[in-house]
């Protein structure tokens, strides 16, 4: 199957169990595309987790989950070394999986969270005296809380910025919540997931990526509108040079889905608020939001 026809399979599968989230469901396999992690933002109960889960079977991925909590130690994640009959061993964490899916990060206390995300970004663990490496492929969604829920914590923008994106997942349409319902009801007699790919060809997809083509122009507008970023009178903190280079990686696996050879500026106008809004600090009383500003840049920068 072309990549096209794999990400729409793929779709039509997560669609058993999930109504409507059709954008959140493709962010998700352009960051696995992309080889690159995603940070999930929405208030409990709107399928992040399902969505996640699903679309690890999909690809007939190992998937595992972990609980962010406030008592939630490195070693939890990571994985610790241990004596037996005088020999040092090593008790793997749940991080050794292809998806990893983690619940609440924003709950996490600051240390765990900072050593969470520093594997994420060398995607391998140094246990004892051991460095291990992760799985292939390796991507983790992480989700968060708004931060108006109680017991949240924001995360660091230097942390935040090892996420290739992140996904707003909102409420979904009184028709997909009635469609929602449909599916619970017939949950017993459900069709199960079936897979579409391997993780072998999973790998294959992130490699044909490479091959997509970025023009010259559109290489232009990704580095005008992170520049952007830096110059807006409304923006404390823009974007770093990681943004560009999410950009690339996005757009090259979004137009891979979409059947196309070369990526678009319309591929880059489309990402724009995956790629930046965990990246930039708004001035608190400027009374425009990160994503009014986004949009903004969109519309003038060309």
């Amino acid at each position: 199957m072309e990549p096209r026809e794999i990400y729409q399979a793929v779709l039509r599968e997560v669609k058993k169990q999930i109504s409507g989230n059709e954008q959140v469901i493709e962010l998700m396999f352009i960051s696995l595309l992309a080889n690159g992690h995603a940070l999930l933002e929405g208030v409990p109960g709107v399928a992040k987790t399902t969505m996640a889960k699903a679309l690890a079977s999909t690809i007939q991925a190992d998937f595992k989950r972990i609980q962010g909590t406030p008592d939630l130690e490195p070693r939890d994640i990571i994985g610790f070394t241990y004596l037996e009959g005088g020999e040092v061993k090593i008790a793997k964490g749940p991080i050794f999986t292809n998806i990893l899916l983690v619940d609440e990060i924003n709950r996490m206390q600051p240390k765990t969270m900072s050593a969470f995300l520093e594997t994420l970004a060398e995607r391998q663990v140094s246990i004892g005296n051991q460095t291990l490496p992760l799985l292939k492929p390796f991507i983790a969604f992480a989700t968060q809380n708004p931060l108006n829920i109680e017991g949240t914590v924001p995360i660091p923008k230097v942390l935040a910025d090892r996420f290739l994106v992140k996904i707003d997942v909102g409420y979904v349409s009184q028709e997909e919540e009635k469609e929602m319902l449909r599916l619970k009801e017939q949950e017993a007699v459900q069709q199960e997931i079936k897979p579409v790919i391997d993780t072998l060809q999973v790998i294959q997809l992130q490699e044909a990526i490479k091959q997509v083509k970025m023009p010259e122009e559109v290489a232009d507008y990704i580095t005008k509108l992170v520049a952007a970023t830096r110059n807006d009178i409304h923006v404390v903190m823009g974007a770093s040079p990681r943004a560009d280079i999410a950009f690339m990686l996005c757009g090259k696996a979004r137009a891979l889905i979409y059947g196309r050879k070369e990526v678009s500026i319309e591929d880059i106008k489309a990402l724009a608020k995956p790629v930046l809004s965990h990246r930039i600090v708004v001035r608190a009383t400027g009374g425009i939001g990160v994503k009014g500003i986004i949009d903004g840049l969109v519309a003038t920068v060309s």
